[in-house]
């Protein structure tokens, strides 16, 4: 029984033999490869391609992988088996030329072709089944009686005397076929549990795809629009070329690996759900009861969601897309000597940043260019001001941005801590909400030896970058909603990106104390 079992499991669905030269489609489904491409050749004409067994579509023709396991297997299968003439199952009274049986009686233990089922049948009402050579397998062990009922309880079939007596007595039972058709109805709820899942993979999958698509689309483009900012120069230009175009290679591999390692997992998920669906309809065509109920419970395997792809489910993040104002602040950097103007091309305006004396904390030392704000142990003789800060030592800039995109650069004299970012005219001058690390109307990034930290409102977050450089870059794009950090160092390096939809104009802040320095370069 077990070898008849495992030849069906070697047949070609197409040609109904023994697979030859096994080959696999995405689906995980086999085929003999002069069988399926058969099948995609007539499918050609039609317009579109298809598996056989799962209807799963392709929209272009399916490659076809070899499958040399499976071959390795059914070549093994067929050494050790006898001819097929010796393993059919034949009528026990057409003793002079073999008849293929119709159906076995198990209280006669033979098996019968379709004249003499009719005489049988005639004479006696016996229980009949498939045709098989394993009379034993159809019986009770104990009694040698027919197996007739199915316990439930203990999950096992029963003759009639097993139902009376022994240790099912008692017991609630069912005919094997009830019972059956239950566990029938059970592997269509699986399958109607299943099909969605597979369903949302596809989705998935088909989403990462595009999305990997339009990055390296994308990140072509740029690569094109980069060159061509570079013909006709010298060799000085040759090698920040070379920059621009690493960076953006950098990014564009960073993003495609982890598209598509999603890609790859939510695959393997699909492949493995396939092969259960497979497995769930084969069992939910099985004729035979007895078989039906003796495989073991099949459960519903979810594919993980979240936890399986990396936190994310296989949806695509803001963060997974080409950074282009990294890519466009390498290029002005590497150029800025030679083209002054990269910045207009690249719509970007560089605001002449000056700070507001009459916001200082009287221990913020702020220099005569009104560019740079230092903490200082002395206090500095200002007049009262309205708009001084009075409890933490910060300072505002003298004009805010209310519209636009916009780049300068601060520069960090890596003593003591301090916090830069930007603020609404409207925070307060004194009291708890007045410090720019804890209220919602500042965007903050803290420097603190070898840390940085970003800070919004209640929102804390360490960066795992470490400080290297103490020259950063700030990028605003006011109508989009998006404050970024950089670290000018080579190569420039994304430290943080604050989203939100700004309501007042945003004043760069800074937050000082023991001797740190900053500078506005503009």
């Amino acid at each position: 029984m077990a070898s008849a079992e495992l030849r069906d499991e070697l047949n070609c669905s197409i040609c109904l033999s023994l697979y030859t030269d096994p080959v696999s489609l995405r689906c995980g489904h086999n085929f003999c490869r002069s069988c399926i491409v058969s099948v995609l050749d007539a499918q050609e004409a039609a317009g579109g391609y298809s598996c056989p067994d799962c209807r799963a579509e392709y929209p272009e023709r399916p490659a076809l992988e070899k499958n040399r396991k499976l071959r390795n297997i059914v070549e093994r299968f067929s050494s050790t088996q006898p001819d097929m003439e010796e393993t059919r199952i034949f009528c026990t009274y057409c003793t002079k030329s073999p008849v293929p049986a119709v159906k076995s009686c198990l209280q006669c233990e033979n098996s019968l072709c379709g004249k003499h089922l009719t005489a049988h049948n005639k004479t006696v009402d016996h229980l009949l089944t498939e045709p098989t050579g394993s009379f034993g397998f159809k019986k009770c062990s104990l009694h040698k009686k027919a197996l007739e009922y199915y316990c439930p309880q203990d999950a096992a079939c029963l003759c009639a005397s097993c139902c009376l007596v022994g240790e099912h007595q008692g017991h609630q039972v069912e005919l094997l076929d009830e019972a059956s058709e239950k566990k029938k109805q059970k592997l269509r709820e699986y399958l109607d549990e299943l099909n969605p899942q597979k369903v949302d993979i596809q989705t998935k999958v088909q989403n990462l795809q595009d999305h990997k698509r339009k990055i390296q689309e994308k990140a072509s483009d740029h690569r094109k629009n980069v060159s061509k900012k570079f013909i006709n120069t010298e060799e000085r230009l040759e090698m920040a070329e070379k920059k621009v175009l690493s960076e953006i290679s950098r990014q564009d591999e960073k993003i495609v690996s982890r598209i598509s390692h999603l890609i790859k997992k939510l695959e393997i998920k699909e492949y493995e759900l396939s092969r259960q669906i497979c497995h769930v309809e084969e069992m939910s065509r099985v004729t035979d009861p007895i078989r039906l109920l003796q495989e073991s419970d099949i459960t519903v395997c979810s594919y993980g969601g979240d936890e399986d792809t990396g936190g994310d489910g296989g949806e695509v993040s803001s963060e997974e897309d080409l950074d282009e104002v990294l890519i466009s602040l390498t290029l002005h950097r590497s150029m800025r000597d030679i083209i002054p103007n990269v910045t207009s091309e690249l719509g970007v305006h560089v605001p002449n940043i000056m700070l507001d004396v009459d916001t200082a904390h009287r221990y913020v030392k702020i220099s005569e260019d009104l560019k740079t704000a230092t903490g200082s142990d002395n206090e500095q003789k200002r007049p009262e001001s309205s708009r001084r800060f009075l409890y933490f030592p910060q300072v505002l800039s003298r004009h805010g941005l209310s519209s636009g995109r916009h780049y300068w650069e601060e520069e960090w004299n890596k003593i003591g801590g301090c916090g830069i970012g930007l603020s609404y005219p409207s925070i307060e001058r004194e009291g708890q909400q007045s410090c720019i690390i804890y209220i919602d109307k500042s965007w903050c990034l803290g420097m603190y030896g070898d840390m940085y930290k970003v800070f919004y409102h209640s929102f804390r977050l360490a960066l795992s970058e470490k400080p290297t450089c103490p020259t950063l870059g700030i990028f605003l794009d006011y109508e989009a909603g998006r404050l970024s950090f950089y670290e000018l160092c080579d190569p420039i390096r994304h430290l943080h990106t604050f989203t939100a939809s700004f309501t007042e104009p945003l004043h760069v802040v800074f937050y000082v104390y023991d001797g740190a320095s900053v500078t506005i370069r503009s």
